[in-house]
């Protein structure tokens, strides 16, 4: 049975582990081919100096349905964008689908630290690796996306726009990183949709990426242990949730209604009716700020 996606190919870039991988993994269950990319590979890590490879990622996705194809690629180095774009070309003469999901960056921010007592070689570098991969990536990719019509560009951030407007996301540096990527979405929107092509900001909610559940000492089959600390991880989800929303996005034939807009995995599980694998459906920034932020208990009831 063919998937809605079978034909169509998408790059997520930085796709090394969580919602990256997440995003891949369902676009290979809709059928489509699928390139990855990131700087962990099996012969070599990358800072993070973490399991997960670009490999794995690629097995997933064919395991999922799909096409995987893992390209050892640092988004900071426009020539090796430039290559992996001219790969895409040459191999499927198409690009239907770019996440751009590059970051990286967790190691680098400092909670509640104001700008004057960060360290700045760490904020720049999060500024480059946030922002500045994401339009080099843009720029060699968009004309291989635009040579058909019904191109979709995803930019991968944290926060819906609305939420990020009114709430100061831990530091200046990784609030402005947040900010600009939702505002490249809408540029983007401008300047890709005259062209038959949309460009959305998308962000997961609380992300159970591999990550996140080291840092509370759980798995995936037992990740609700946390609770007892961190009670609010209730309303959790996993990294295939926003990739569903991704791939329900591709296969929407009229998804350029969307375009420059900031979405969410949960806003659009509503709109779509996919689930999370649970069979829930999370809606983590409605949560926030009617739960979390307002200082009221944890209780997710309503809001999966």
């Amino acid at each position: 049975m063919q998937g809605p996606l079978e034909g169509k190919v998408a790059l997520v870039a930085g796709a090394t582990r969580g919602a990256g991988r997440g995003i891949a993994v369902e676009l290979g269950a809709a059928g489509a081919t699928v390139y990855v990319t990131g700087r962990t590979t099996r012969a070599r890590r990358s800072e993070y100096d973490r399991p997960e490879t670009i490999e794995d990622t690629a097995d997933l996705v064919t395991e999922a349905g799909g096409h995987g194809i893992a390209v050892p690629t640092d988004h900071l180095e426009p020539d090796q964008v430039r290559a992996l774009v001219d790969r895409i070309a040459r191999e499927q003469d198409r690009l239907d689908v770019l996440v751009n999901d590059i970051w990286g960056a967790e190691h680098l921010f400092a909670w509640d630290t104001p700008v004057w007592e960060h360290d700045l070689d760490n904020g720049l570098r999060l500024l480059r690796l946030a922002v500045e991969t994401h339009a080099i990536t843009s720029h060699y990719a968009l004309p291989l996306l635009l040579r058909h019509p019904g191109g979709l560009v995803v930019e991968m951030t944290d926060g819906t726009a609305e939420y990020n407007r009114d709430t100061y996301r831990v530091n200046f540096f990784y609030d402005l990183a947040k900010a600009s990527v939702l505002r490249m979405a809408f540029a983007l929107g401008h300047e890709v949709g005259p062209r038959g092509a949309t460009a959305v900001a998308l962000t997961p909610g609380w992300l159970r990426s591999e990550l996140m559940l080291d840092h509370f000492g759980v798995r995936e089959d037992n990740w609700r242990d946390a609770l007892d600390r961190v009670p609010h991880f209730a309303i959790s989800e996993t990294p295939r949730y926003v990739g569903r929303a991704v791939a329900a996005l591709a296969a929407d034939p009229k998804v350029a209604r969307w375009n420059g807009r900031s979405l969410s995995s949960g806003g659009l599980a509503r709109v779509y009716g996919f689930t999370d694998l649970d069979g829930s459906r999370p809606d983590a920034w409605r949560y926030l700020v009617e739960v979390q932020d307002a200082g009221r208990p944890a209780d997710p009831t309503g809001y999966r």
